[in-house]
């Protein structure tokens, strides 16, 4: 049999790629996964569930409770609104494949996180980079201009930002909004990383769901990435019609996950100030360690849990990081996250300070050894 051509054209995941890499007693900071401990309502909510027989077919948006407690987080949005994912990644795929026809265009981010450009291509659709900045990564507005076309459907965002740990600021949060009302281009607002921002604010395009889509989840929120859990923020319309696609998908969502996270939500806020000044002293210790390491350089992230440094040596991101490799640090390389991405490696600070002050060690000691 013959696999079809846009799903072999559609590459691995380049963080996949170097998690499989790890050997044995290697410090792994490729994944995005948070080590802390999730909520404990949310386990005790998801095992009450089980226990009492919630483990059948529910609502393909996701039960009510749970809509109503999302749309109640989140300012000015109604149940409606709101429909319950399996999975942030599956969100995105339900979109594409909702809104792309064959030949239509999608901006994304570059660099940027990477399932954008292959759902896109398994939409029959076609991506097109844009340029974040350097430093700050912000969307290169000029960049983006110059890219769209009379086919140009989406444009996806993602802020805070996996890989570069960049916050959206108010000029190119009102730049995205108003060039992309212009030009008619509706803008999938990628926002799983919104509980952590450590300098700054997080702007949302949950206000503009006139011409927005917004996907978050729960895996990150509530360090749960197993229970591959997201919701969807859209036009009470466009969420009738995501719905439809989502039946095609997966039917409905955990039931049994949909009650913990459920029985979470009362008490997110704290658990979150705890967890986000966990992860802002790692941001604190991988960013001093990494600007201690001549021929590196970071700025401070803002968001997220990723460390996204440049470097200055001779050589391509994926050849650094399989010198990494060698000596049993596992990062990622930026090429992984498009064609900006080169120049960079990313390093996830989801891990203890123990293992992080490891992992800074291997760095600085492979890239002693670089030529410049």
């Amino acid at each position: 049999m013959k696999i079809s051509d846009r799903l072999q054209r559609a590459p691995l995941s380049g963080i996949r790629k170097m998690f499989d890499l790890a050997a044995p007693g290697s410090v792994n900071l490729s994944l995005g996964e948070p080590d802390v401990l999730p909520p404990e309502a949310a386990v005790k909510g998801m095992n009450d569930a089980a226990v009492k027989g919630m483990n059948g077919y529910g609502p393909t948006p996701g039960i009510m409770p749970l809509r109503e407690a999302v749309a109640a987080r989140y300012p000015g949005i109604a149940p409606g609104n709101v429909m319950i994912t399996p999975s942030g990644t599956t969100a995105l795929l339900m979109i594409a494949q909702s809104l792309i026809d064959p030949g239509d265009e999608a901006l994304i981010p570059s660099p940027g996180f990477v399932v954008y450009g292959p759902h896109t291509m398994l939409s029959a659709g076609k991506a097109a980079e844009y340029k974040l900045t350097e430093n700050d990564f912000q969307p290169d507005i000029d960049d983006i201009q110059k890219r769209i076309t009379k086919r140009t459907k989406l444009l996806f965002l993602n802020f805070p930002s996996n890989p570069t740990g960049g916050v959206l600021n108010e000029g190119s949060f009102k730049a995205i909004r108003d060039i992309t009302k212009d030009k008619k281009i509706t803008v999938i607002s990628d926002e799983v990383y919104e509980p952590f921002v450590y300098d700054g604010k997080h702007r949302s395009f949950i206000s503009e769901l006139d011409n927005s889509i917004v996907v978050n989840g729960f895996s990150k929120m509530m360090a749960v990435p197993g229970w591959r859990m997201g919701f969807v923020a859209a036009d009470a319309e466009i969420i009738k019609d995501l719905t439809k696609m989502a039946y095609h998908m997966c039917a409905c969502p955990n039931m049994p996950a949909q009650y913990g996270i459920l029985n979470a939500m009362p008490t997110i806020d704290g658990y979150l100030n705890d967890v986000r000044e966990i992860y802002r002293k790692r941001r604190d210790l991988i960013t001093k360690r990494i600007n201690d390491i001549d021929g590196l350089s970071l700025s401070a992230p803002k968001g997220a849990f990723y460390a996204f440094p440049s470097f200055s040596f001779k050589m391509s991101s994926e050849e650094f990081a399989m010198e990494l490799v060698k000596e049993k640090l596992i990062c990622v390389p930026g090429s992984a996250f498009g064609a900006y991405g080169e120049g960079h490696l990313r390093f996830s600070y989801a891990a203890d300070e123990h293992k992080i002050s490891m992992g800074m060690d291997i760095l600085e000691k492979v890239s002693k050894k670089m030529k410049r």
